[in-house]
């Protein structure tokens, strides 16, 4: 089991310490939230609340995971970064590209792209993408960037992005691994058939439980059931030692925390409270690994 901090809604006078933090106390990763701006009014309810409202306002804090993940890797130099999930179909994948291989370059390697669809139409429709195919101009960005970031000179022609010959540089030394965000049927059926891992949102254990195992069967129905597949989770009802080793049971890799009660708490507050989720967590899940 490994762990990844989530940052969500924090000020961002902390990250980079809270980066620093999180090294130290023998995090995997960051995960990096992301959202594009706050419309006044939206015309589709937020997926993940029960009565569809946001559970932010307009003056909380979205930096942009791209900055943000070179600000902290340049204090860090070990821990991993990767969103969680980055909005996809406002973004041209040319541009996004040039932006991840910079951020690669900057971390040594160090960041992985989560990625979803976003569901909120204003988002698409007022940076210039139609919000109504979003699920096939994903699948094409998500081939124009592994082409782009695999480095050379390339070209693409698809229905909905085209280029002639180019390359960008600095291409990565490795791979980016890209994961797939959504609880949706043809977003498993994305993550299962393209993704190197898949992350969700916030889940009950038994949720979680049954999503992995629809996402095997269909990695299998894809012929990838052999190939290496993260399964980043925030589940809500199963903490402690027990909680965790459940969730290693049935398939979670990475589980994403926030070990602090109050987001606006105090950075040392929030150093405290990674020291001794570290102490009651990391350690002891390690030592039962090794021995």
């Amino acid at each position: 089991m490994k762990f990844t901090l989530g940052i969500a809604l924090s000020p961002l006078d902390q990250l980079t310490e809270l980066a620093r933090a999180a090294e130290e106390c023998g995090f995997d990763s960051i995960a990096l939230p992301d959202s594009l701006f706050y419309s006044e009014q939206v015309s589709a309810a937020y997926p993940y609340t029960p009565d569809g409202s946001r559970f932010w306002h307009s003056h909380t804090p979205w930096p942009d995971p791209m900055v943000a993940a070179g600000a902290m890797g340049a204090v860090t130099s070990r821990i991993r970064f990767y969103t969680q999930v980055l909005k996809l179909d406002p973004r041209n994948p040319l541009l996004l590209a040039r932006q991840i291989g910079t951020v690669a370059a900057l971390t040594g390697d160090r960041f992985g792209l989560g990625v979803g669809l976003g569901w909120s139409p204003e988002e698409s429709l007022w940076c210039g993408a139609p919000f109504r195919d979003r699920g096939a101009r994903a699948d094409e960005a998500i081939e124009v960037l592994r082409l782009i970031l695999g480095g050379g000179m390339v070209e693409y022609e698809g229905k909905h992005f085209s280029f002639g010959k180019l390359q960008m540089s600095p291409a990565p030394r490795e791979p980016v691994p890209v994961y797939i965000g959504g609880h949706s049927e043809p977003a498993l059926r994305r993550a299962a058939r393209t993704g190197d891992g898949w992350s969700s949102a916030m889940m009950r254990f038994d949720e979680l439980r049954d999503t992995i195992g629809r996402l095997h069967r269909l990695r299998e129905s894809f012929g990838r059931a052999d190939t290496p597949f993260e399964i980043q989770a925030v589940c809500i009802d199963r903490h402690g030692l027990d909680g965790f080793q459940q969730q290693a049971e049935i398939g979670v890799t990475d589980a994403i925390v926030m070990p602090w009660r109050r987001l606006d708490a105090p950075i040392q507050e929030k150093r405290d409270a990674l020291r001794r989720f570290a102490d009651r967590f990391i350690e002891p899940l390690k030592s039962t690994v090794a021995t």
